[in-house]
């Protein structure tokens, strides 16, 4: 079984590993807009060169998930958390390394040394499982392959799919309302001014605050250090992004930290264009999308749509397929030929009974479509999907937020 992301997507893939009860290695690969979806599944698993994650699976059940070139660094991280994380340097690589997962032969290691206990072992492993259905679940664009084969062995625990799969998918949900104040789990937070946050928070929640905010540690190592949820985490810290006390760094390709765009930049609507001949279209996409806090531009002609849209620099483009002039396919190809465009999410419309050329969107490299006509509920979750939410969100409610995440702040 292999194919892409557009064609299917993860919660699809495990549903059925867990309905036919497979047994093998799901391996899933993601890759950027500006790749052929053709490219990618006729690779080699050796020529990807995405971000890879790997899960294994044992008669429909999860056995362990992870980065197919995880470093131990997950692992120290959940180690540290009893204090046996320093080991790990000292122990010899296992024999179970060469089959893809080095994290879970370190953890045979360690319980076979009796550094850890099988029931920290088994809670490491779920946590590790949960943590990457969320980058999955999470993603929009990649290529898969599930390969039958034998169990990985030995096994420390099976995880039943549906109920991680229903417990993750609310989390992904939940994490949405970030955007765009908050954009990866890897971003690390760093207090901006240290003296006017003294003076804004009670003493305990600057206490934690202090410990973790240091521009190096980064909300997901937050988590897993304190074993805490990661929706959790990120609401304790999320009001003071908003308020500008914290600032979000993001790891660098060379392992250095640089700035996120400024605050005030991020903090501007998400901006949508509908590139459409039909005015009611036009009129009904705007009317839904401002009603819910979006920048929402339509337009009609297809020809001066090209030039606006390079004006605009949307962050989300809807784009009808059946227009005079110049068709949807070929404004795609052209936006995507642009470095400025070839990660925008372009969503093509489709009013012929929900007709679109699959094989031609692909090669194109569209992201998603939609068929006309739809339904507020239809379109916001669409766009939710790729671009959060609309900035709609009062001072009252705000502050009622706050009050709640400086709470569970106080709690961790």
């Amino acid at each position: 079984m292999q194919g892409s992301l557009n064609e299917i997507d993860i919660r699809s893939i495990l549903q059925l590993i867990e309905l036919g009860q497979r047994t093998g290695e799901l391996m899933v690969e993601a890759y950027s807009s500006s790749l052929m979806t053709n490219e990618i599944l006729h690779c080699h698993p050796s020529r990807l060169t995405g971000q890879c994650w790997l899960v294994f699976c044992w008669n429909g059940r999860i056995i362990y998930a992870g980065e197919s070139e995880a470093t131990n660094r997950r692992l120290r991280d959940y180690l540290r958390r009893y204090k046996a994380e320093t080991v790990l340097s000292e122990l010899e690589v296992p024999s179970i390394a060469s089959v893809n997962a080095p994290e879970y032969g370190y953890l045979w290691v360690l319980l076979e040394n009796q550094v850890i206990t099988p029931a920290i072992a088994r809670s490491i492993v779920h946590c590790m499982v949960q943590e990457t259905l969320f980058d999955l679940l999470s993603l929009h664009q990649g290529a898969f392959i599930f390969e039958m084969g034998s169990a990985l062995a030995p096994q420390l625990t099976t995880l039943e799919i549906s109920p991680l799969l229903a417990n993750i998918f609310k989390q992904v949900q939940e994490w949405k309302k970030f955007h765009p104040h908050i954009t990866s789990p890897n971003q690390c937070p760093l207090i901006t001014d240290r003296s006017k946050l003294q003076h804004t928070v009670r003493p305990q929640v600057f206490e934690t605050l202090n410990r973790w905010a240091d521009g190096q540690t980064s909300i997901r190592q937050i988590a897993r250090h304190l074993h805490r949820d990661i929706v959790m985490v990120t609401k304790a810290i999320y009001p003071f992004v908003q308020q500008g006390l914290v600032q979000l760094l993001t790891p660098h390709p060379e392992n250095s930290l640089t700035p996120l765009e400024p605050l005030n930049d991020r903090n501007r609507s998400p901006r949508i264009v509908c590139i459409d001949d039909d005015i009611v279209i036009r009129q009904t996409v705007e009317t839904i999308l401002k009603e819910q806090g979006y920048e929402a531009i339509a337009i009609g002609n297809p020809l001066k749509a090209l030039s606006l849209v390079f004006q605009l620099k949307p962050d989300l483009i809807l784009c009808d397929i059946a227009m005079p002039e110049l068709n949807g396919y070929e404004i795609c190809a052209m936006l995507r030929n642009s470095t400025a465009f070839r990660q925008t999410p372009i969503v093509m419309l489709t009013g012929i009974d929900g007709f679109i050329d699959r094989l031609k969107a692909r090669m194109i490299r569209a992201t998603n479509y939609l068929t006309k006509p739809f339904g507020d509920a239809e379109l916001l979750t669409l766009v939710e999907t790729y671009i959060g939410p609309g900035k709609l969100m009062n001072t009252t409610l705000e502050s009622k937020l706050e009050d709640e995440f400086m709470s569970e702040l106080e709690t961790l």
